[in-house]
């Protein structure tokens, strides 16, 4: 894998990995707190009874009338600005009339597009009271993601990520999803490097400063094998165990990582269940 400035080459996906500047750290931190933001007062939205279709209308106003796009909306035929994905579902859940129920966990994916610049994150949210299992899934999984981003520095690689989330996530009888992955992105929604996350320690890519990518790790009660339904997008688990995602937008910098999509109303912790 090579690299290349980004300012040197076009915005079309070419198999380097694009190394950005100050400039382009401004931009991403524009477009990462918006989504924060929106993703920040979806927690007053998320209750029981709510319609996955009126999270994916809360999310689509708001971007529009914060000057954004949703980067989701009609991406390769998508009809939604966001995915809310319930329990079982791994990611990509297709918003609609399903109502959410007392105990359920949800991720909402979110990107935007601000001014050129992608944000993407997405965020467990509780409904109501949750079961201790669900609970504890919610907390292993944001705990996975903050292990996996504290390692990000330049010199460690992307197997340094893959590892420090797996050898958390085993141990606690979880395992973790291998047919998704974070990606790079800045100018475009999906780039170079693909971030796995399992692996081993300095293997991979070479992490170094102004590559930007996601860390969202997939993690599955039961195993980590899954299956995408009929529709073409929604993924679910084969064992129908509960899965739960968390994800961050981040760059690195010249002495570590920049959380591009950190949430200031939950300072760095996970969600607490909606009442």
């Amino acid at each position: 894998m090579s690299y290349v400035e980004a300012s040197e080459t076009s915005q079309r996906k070419t198999g380097q990995i694009k190394l950005h500047g100050p400039a382009a750290f401004a931009g991403m931190r524009k477009a990462g707190a918006l989504v924060s933001l929106c993703l920040d007062e979806l927690t007053d939205l998320v209750k029981p009874g709510v319609l996955t279709s009126a999270i994916d209308d809360f999310v689509r106003e708001f971007a529009f009338s914060h000057g954004a796009f949703p980067a989701t909306l009609m991406y390769r035929g998508y009809r939604y600005s966001t995915c809310t994905s319930i329990n079982h579902v791994v990611c990509h859940g297709m918003p609609g009339d399903r109502a959410l129920k007392e105990g359920d966990i949800v991720n909402v994916d979110v990107t935007f597009i601000v001014e050129g610049w992608y944000g993407d994150s997405s965020r467990m949210y509780g409904v109501g009271e949750l079961a201790r299992k669900a609970e504890r899934l919610v907390e292993v999984t944001y705990e996975s993601l903050m292990r996996g981003i504290a390692v990000v520095k330049p010199g460690n690689t992307t197997g340094d990520i893959g590892h420090a989330i797996q050898s958390f996530v085993e141990p606690q009888q979880m395992s973790v999803v291998r047919d998704f992955c974070g990606h790079g992105l800045g100018r475009m929604f999906h780039d170079e490097p693909n971030i796995i996350h399992v692996g081993r320690p300095g293997e991979g890519v070479t992490l170094r400063p102004g590559m930007f990518f996601t860390i969202e790790p997939m993690i599955n009660l039961g195993k980590p094998h899954v299956k995408v339904l009929s529709d073409g997008w929604t993924a679910v688990t084969r064992d129908r165990s509960l899965s739960a995602q968390f994800e961050h937008t981040v760059g690195v910098t010249a002495t570590g990582v920049e959380i591009f999509t950190l949430s200031k109303r939950h300072n760095e912790q996970p969600p607490t269940p909606a009442a």
